[in-house]
């Protein structure tokens, strides 16, 4: 009765309250419909009170949304923006072969875990300037979600290297993305600037300046700096020990 009702509508998302009138039921038999099919999964949560609700009637009596309409029904509800990062995109761009078993998307409105229907997510809200250097996929279904872009992957496994592990590997894969072209040194220097912080301009600074980068592209680097004694470490989560690199004002703790 809900899903024929919805299907007929083309509705993909449900209210408690939207059922009551057109099909004539009282609250608490809306809520238990609510509940019973979405322990059945025929429809998946989004929220308390909101519920997604598959396209067509699912084929073998259960259903769960993808990444891309879980993460777009919670953000138009929370009337947010988000991105797919970390994890997602580093094996989407071919740097990981492993494939994560949860979304991690950074936005504007949400921080914490969820799970909707059978996609674990975990959302990471940064300011609004902290968004952006997307590309939008369309999935199988027609569904389109929201990715960082290639040189906005890369910068964030330097930046968030902690929540991702994105250091030392990041930087091999970046040494690799130069040397094949598939993306440019000022790319990366445009998208750091834009999106790093103080640690991600100095430690990109220093692999450029190891890659032989142009010397007009490390200076845009060496301008986004105040001048400072402190030194951080190349390798973040190791002792700061090795030669220094006092242009960059990191300490090369691991060297090649």
């Amino acid at each position: 009765m809900l899903l024929a009702y919805a299907q007929m509508r083309k509705l993909r998302t449900l209210r408690t309250g939207d059922l009551t009138e057109p099909l004539q039921l009282s609250r608490a038999q809306e809520r238990e419909l609510f509940r019973r099919l979405a322990r059945g999964g025929l429809i998946a949560r989004v929220r308390p009170g909101l519920f997604l609700v598959p396209p067509r009637l699912p084929l073998g009596g259960a259903w769960t949304p993808n990444e891309a309409e879980a993460l777009n029904a919670l953000m138009q509800d929370a009337k947010g923006r988000y991105q797919i990062c970390g994890a997602n995109t580093f094996n989407r761009y071919g740097f990981d072969d492993q494939i994560p078993n949860r979304v991690y998307a950074y936005n504007n409105r949400i921080s914490g875990r969820r799970k909707i229907g059978a996609v674990d997510i975990t959302l990471i809200k940064v300011a609004d300037k902290r968004l952006g250097d997307t590309v939008e996929v369309e999935m199988a279904d027609g569904e389109k979600a929201v990715y960082v872009s290639r040189v906005r992957s890369l910068v964030d496994a330097v930046y968030d290297w902690s929540r991702f592990n994105g250091i030392p590997r990041g930087y091999e894969w970046i040494r690799q993305e130069l040397k094949t072209k598939r993306v440019s040194a000022a790319e990366l220097v445009k998208c750091t600037l834009r999106y790093g912080d103080t640690g991600t301009i100095r430690r990109m600074g220093a692999l450029l300046e190891c890659e032989g980068v142009d010397a007009a592209l490390l200076r845009k680097l060496e301008r986004a700096l105040k001048a400072t004694s402190g030194l951080i470490p190349w390798i973040p989560n190791r002792p700061k020990r090795g030669t220094f690199n006092l242009r960059w004002g990191v300490v090369m703790n691991d060297q090649r």
